[in-house]
């Protein structure tokens, strides 16, 4: 008896759901890219685009594709490009778009900076939210608290070893795409069950936020608080021997 067996249809019409928002299930790591970046502020990158030339494509966007090749070891311009056409993950973040490997190499050169600084923001968040892994890169278990009505339960100490931590993380990232251009990797993305829907995303990446300026406002008055601390001393110190303090 003959074996059947299931078999590509290489002919087979298919039809895509109508809308890009719909190619990709809710808990997929594009997805929780984008609306990330959704939340950060370009204005500096924004400002630097003049009125002529051609239509350029959105800071954001490619933003998005930078980080998303970075995290899931696409660290090629080329794959990048290439990826926009083969790989949903990519088309999503690209809607459809497909800049060329001269464009988004040119971007990363020219704001690698600014770049440096939102892969920074994009992880702080992410990490605030819960997740603890994204593509590649992925933290030691440590789940920072999204509320911020709590944010004080997380030591200015901690805080400041996992900034560091995510600070090392992107210029391990940055450092690859220089050196590793051709090498990819595999990876994923765990998300808690509980933000795995895309407004619950939204409303976590934003909470998230709030948490980070409490956060910077706190770590400012604690330093603020050890400054006049020590004017205070200085200021003391010269009454006491009425010579004035160098420095």
């Amino acid at each position: 008896m003959t074996r059947v067996f299931k078999c590509a249809n290489y002919e087979q019409p298919m039809i895509l759901p109508p809308t890009i928002d719909e190619w990709l299930p809710d808990d997929h790591l594009a997805r929780f890219i984008v609306n990330i970046i959704k939340q950060l502020d370009l204005s500096e990158i924004y400002k630097s685009y003049g009125q002529r030339g051609s239509i350029p494509y959105d800071p954001k966007m490619l933003i998005g594709l930078i980080f998303y090749g970075y995290c899931t070891g696409v660290f090629s311009s080329r794959k990048i490009e290439r990826a926009t056409f083969d790989s949903i993950a990519f088309r999503y973040i690209s809607g459809d778009h497909h800049p060329d490997h001269d464009t988004i190499n040119h971007f990363r050169k020219r704001f690698l900076t600014q770049i440096t600084e939102l892969f920074k923001q994009i992880l702080i968040i992410a990490t605030e939210a819960g997740v603890l892994k994204i593509g590649n890169v992925s933290f030691d278990g440590t789940k920072v608290n999204a509320n911020a009505s709590k944010h004080k339960a997380m030591s200015y100490g901690h805080a400041s070893k996992l900034e560091q931590k995510i600070k090392e993380e992107v210029e391990l990232l940055l450092e690859k795409a220089q050196e590793e251009n051709e090498k990819d990797e595999d990876s994923g993305l765990k998300i808690p069950e509980e933000i795995a829907r895309r407004e619950d995303q939204i409303a976590k990446i934003q909470e998230a936020k709030r948490v980070i300026e409490a956060r910077a406002k706190e770590r400012y008055e604690q330093d603020k608080e050890a400054y006049d601390h020590k004017m205070q001393q200085r200021k003391l110190k010269e009454q006491k021997t009425g010579k004035k303090t160098p420095g």
